[in-house]
């Protein structure tokens, strides 16, 4: 008997409209990767590096799609996606799945793990590198949810020392 996978995205939402989302990439078993927390501050290295070359040339390839606020934190990524319009795509990697609830993000973050995990393996061989399956997501509704967590994202790096993933 084959155990069916509980969906991620919400069931009744469609993925594909406007809106500002709230994005949580996790490195597979919480692996400190992207470098260190130092002062309240994040010190990015090798890993990190490629990590925000890939998050920073998204809209380069999904043009109807900003990064907002983000932070990379050692062994997560913590990002603000606006999709402005939904058009088509120049560079989209499908994502095989048919439920449109998927959508756009998720072909965003798909791309994204995708293309910094190949240069992790190729440029820095290291065949170990993983992303966590899938990600956590959340729709951000309003201003008010908007402007709070750009101010999480940015005060993130010095809360380390009580963060969850921090272990």
């Amino acid at each position: 008997m084959i155990k069916e996978r509980k969906l991620n995205r919400y069931s009744n939402y469609n993925y594909n409209l406007p809106g500002y989302y709230f994005i949580t990439i996790c490195v597979q078993d919480r692996i400190k990767y992207f470098g260190k927390i130092g002062d309240g501050r994040m010190i990015l290295n090798k890993y990190g590096k490629i990590a925000i070359k890939y998050l920073m040339k998204i809209p380069n390839f999904y043009t109807n799609v900003a990064i907002d606020e983000f932070v990379i934190i050692p062994n997560h990524i913590h990002i603000i996606i606006e999709i402005k319009s939904v058009g088509t795509e120049q560079c989209s990697v499908p994502t095989g799945v048919k439920n449109i609830n998927y959508g756009l993000l998720s072909k965003v973050v798909k791309s994204f793990k995708d293309v910094t995990t190949k240069e992790i393996h190729g440029a820095l061989n290291d065949y170990h590198f993983q992303w966590q399956r899938s990600f956590y997501d959340h729709i951000i509704r309003d201003e008010n949810g908007l402007y709070n967590i750009r101010q999480y994202i940015i005060n993130n790096p010095s809360q380390w020392n009580r963060d969850r993933n921090n272990v």
